[in-house]
């Protein structure tokens, strides 16, 4: 809905007075083959990206293109992505592309690259000249490393926007913030599910988004967790501040009463209109004996694992249940298996592979009282080389939260290609 875009805007001009400056905004977000409007399309004027960028088929064109447009303009006031990963994903290639980046802007010249048909090319080329000056800067600053990059590069900017954040998308805001981003702030505006937007965050300086829920954008119901008996849904007048729901919706033709998986917590009102907090998603959760293992704990568990390890840090996870494998499973107890991208290790020891086994015991007595009676095999724990999160997303297909729990076998068998150790 438009009020949805206004909404936003009003929030983030309050908050940062030079966020809606004329080509202040540069967008990293892929949405193939359909060019989506941005989150504050009624000010187009905004955007120093070219919207047909977005709409290639191929994601890491299409965030590599955005980006290089993002380069050139130096007066950046917002950084502006649909996914917490498409950030992400666009800095990781200015790590790794610095060079040619910086030769592009010198000439003010498009490089024929994989995915960028050449029709588009030739039209994109038409908004470039060179930039020598930005082009020199680019190599200056990239030289001295990536710590707090953004802010060396785009010293006017002022505020790091991802439209939707959910689950363990915060993983990706957590290495930005340590990192490339180091020193900005993060605000996500918009609460978004079952292809609809639901509801907006008006506290942009605020840590933790929480967002009102607007009533007449959708048709939302609410199941009441941990009732004690079938729970009925209750409507948006109904809800009690502090207790969580499930979310059940009806928003698109043909699509009713859908249950998002999404868990919400309400946290007060906005007059007489619910203030939620996301707090878990149910389809991501891990259970191959009812043990119901939370997204989040388990990132918890993880990154527990992993600050046991010297020199390790997590860039990316993803887990699969054994069921998924088929015969390829072996003759085991169903079990768990883990695929992670890491910094600072090359290789697993089983010492280090038993590890986070054993730290899901210690953080779940339930998981823990599975493995003492062989219901549940041992967890297996697998690396990948790096950037191989980057191409399952790609496989994703479209702009999607990244899933923890994989349940397609195309995507299981690709990432299952990349392990290394």
């Amino acid at each position: 809905p438009p009020q949805g875009s206004l909404l936003y805007l009003d929030a983030l001009g309050a908050a940062f007075p030079r966020a809606l400056s004329r080509r202040g905004t540069a967008v990293l977000h892929w949405s193939p083959g359909c060019p989506r409007a941005a989150a504050g399309w009624p000010l187009p004027t905004l955007y120093c990206t070219p919207a047909a960028a977005a709409a290639l088929p191929s994601r890491a064109a299409a965030l590599r293109l955005q980006l290089l447009f993002a380069l050139r303009q130096r007066a950046l006031h917002v950084l502006e992505a649909g996914l917490a990963a498409e950030l992400h994903d666009a800095l990781v290639t200015l790590r790794t592309e610095w060079p040619r980046l910086a030769q592009e802007l010198e000439l003010g010249r498009l490089s024929p690259q994989p995915g960028l048909p050449e029709e588009l090319r030739e039209q994109l080329q038409a908004l470039l000249s060179p930039a020598v000056a930005r082009a020199a800067e680019l190599r200056e600053q990239c030289a001295h490393g990536f710590e707090g990059i953004a802010l060396r590069l785009w010293p006017r900017l002022e505020v790091v926007v991802v439209r939707t954040m959910c689950g363990t998308e915060r993983l990706y805001c957590d290495s930005l913030r340590q990192a490339d981003c180091r020193g900005l702030p993060f605000y996500c505006p918009f609460y978004q599910a079952a292809g609809a937007l639901l509801g907006v965050n008006l506290w942009p300086a605020e840590p933790v988004p929480r967002f009102v829920l607007c009533p007449d954008w959708a048709f939302c119901e609410f199941l009441p967790c941990l009732a004690s008996k079938e729970p009925r849904t209750v409507l948006l007048d109904e809800l009690w501040e502090g207790r969580e729901y499930g979310l059940v919706v009806t928003a698109q033709p043909g699509e009713y009463r859908c249950r998002t998986g999404d868990v919400l917590k309400v946290t007060g009102f906005h007059k007489q209109s619910p203030v939620v907090e996301p707090v878990r998603r149910e389809s991501q959760t891990l259970s191959v004996r009812g043990e119901s293992i939370p997204e989040e704990q388990f990132c918890q568990s993880l990154c527990r694992t992993l600050s046991l390890w010297p020199g390790a840090r997590l860039i990316d996870y993803v887990c699969v249940e054994s069921s998924l494998l088929g015969d390829s499973s072996g003759p085991c107890a169903p079990h768990y298996e883990v695929f992670v991208e890491l910094q600072g290790l090359r290789d697993l020891s089983e010492v280090q592979r038993y590890k986070l086994d054993q730290c899901l015991q210690e953080d779940f007595p339930i998981y823990k009282s599975f493995r003492f009676k062989g219901s549940i095999g041992p967890l297996r724990l697998h690396l990948v080389r790096p950037g191989s999160f980057a191409r399952l997303r790609e496989a994703l297909g479209s702009p999607v939260p990244m899933p923890r729990v994989l349940r397609e076998e195309q995507l299981l068998q690709l990432i299952q290609g990349a392990v290394i150790s």
